[in-house]
């Protein structure tokens, strides 16, 4: 079925919770433990499930996010209330110690579709000098672990950053000899305490690409990108020299980024195109996400490809593409500037 991204999203982020006890150095959130006094009460959080349901057949994805979903007292009756509603039901657990055997094995009873797990190295020195909490990597591969035995397909994603790109290899043999479904990797955008951290040259982030291309062809995991989405150019341009078929997981991916297929709403229930584009389009406390999603001026102005500027504007690719629009407004302060960690020149 073909997806309207004007009328609906493919995915909605829920930031359940801004409550978590790591502190990565890239965290968009700069989450702490303690949970938010304004947090989204439980009666608004199922009242806000209510108002998705509005978006109609097909309901969009829901992914419980944070921080760390774990700590709000009231999941386990959100999930139930979600999947009551139709939703089909991922979630991005920390981890940490609140993550266990009985944890995870209670995701597979309540239908939770997929688990979302973090590996920003291949080992614990790399890993946990990312996330900033010793235990972090030995812990996330127990619940990788944990996922397998209770039949729950889990995703891991990885930071990319001048910091990582070099462990991309060594991740990659690890998260295929764990048994992971998807792996999606996530191109830093310097907001939060990811200002910390230093972005890869865009010719850098072109040879990452190509190698993540030639791993999808091994067929051994799906591979996705987060603020990357020229992947899909690269992908494209490689089939155009009689590379590989383009993957299906990849295609799928055509037309959705921020903003476009994608929305996000925050702890305290403001609405944004993408967790890392700093633009509130509205709160779900006084307005339907569906109408924000819809009809707001930040949701239309970002998916709107005929407002792009620079090269983006004239990039044959844009349609498939179309840039990262958080990291456009991060440098520039517009959403709908170029992409500049996009080598790509246009022949236009």
């Amino acid at each position: 079925m073909h997806l309207d991204v004007n009328n609906r999203p493919l995915l909605v982020y829920w930031e359940t919770t801004r409550a978590c006890e790591l502190a990565c150095r890239h965290c968009r959130a700069e989450a702490d433990p303690n949970r938010h006094p304004d947090e989204l009460t439980h009666e608004e959080g199922l009242k806000l499930l209510d108002d998705l349901q509005g978006f109609g057949d097909p309901l969009p994805h829901l992914v419980l996010t944070g921080g760390d979903p774990l700590k709000r007292p009231d999941l386990w009756d959100l999930i139930a209330a979600a999947k009551q509603r139709g939703f089909t039901v991922a979630i991005t657990p920390s981890g940490t110690y609140a993550l266990t055997p009985e944890i995870v094995a209670r995701f597979k009873e309540v239908g939770i579709w997929m688990m979302g797990l973090s590996i920003d190295g291949p080992d614990a020195p790399r890993h946990d000098g990312v996330r900033m909490v010793p235990g972090s990597f030995e812990q996330t591969i127990r619940a990788a672990g944990w996922a397998r035995d209770a039949g729950i397909p889990f995703q891991v994603n990885t930071l990319i950053c001048e910091q990582t790109a070099d462990d991309l290899a060594e991740v990659y043999e690890l998260i295929t000899r764990i048994g992971a479904a998807r792996w999606s990797l996530f191109f830093l955008i310097q907001v939060g305490r990811g200002k910390g951290l230093v972005e890869v040259t865009p010719e850098r982030s072109e040879q990452l690409m190509e190698q993540l291309l030639a791993y999808s062809a091994e067929g051994k995991v799906d591979i996705k990108t987060t603020e990357a989405p020229h992947y899909r150019r690269v992908a494209l341009e490689l089939k155009a020299r009689g590379g590989e078929e383009v993957a299906q997981g990849t295609r799928r991916g055509f037309g959705i980024r921020d903003g476009s297929g994608v929305m996000f709403v925050s702890h305290i229930g403001e609405v944004y195109p993408a967790g890392f584009l700093p633009l509130c389009a509205g709160s779900v406390r006084e307005t339907s996400p569906v109408e924000i999603y819809r009809n707001s001026e930040v949701f239309t102005t970002v998916r709107d490809m005929s407002l792009l500027k620079g090269k983006c504007a004239l990039c044959d690719y844009k349609q498939a593409c179309g840039g990262s629009r958080a990291r456009a407004y991060a440098y520039t302060g517009d959403p709908l500037e170029s992409d500049p960690l996009c080598p790509y020149e246009p022949t236009k």
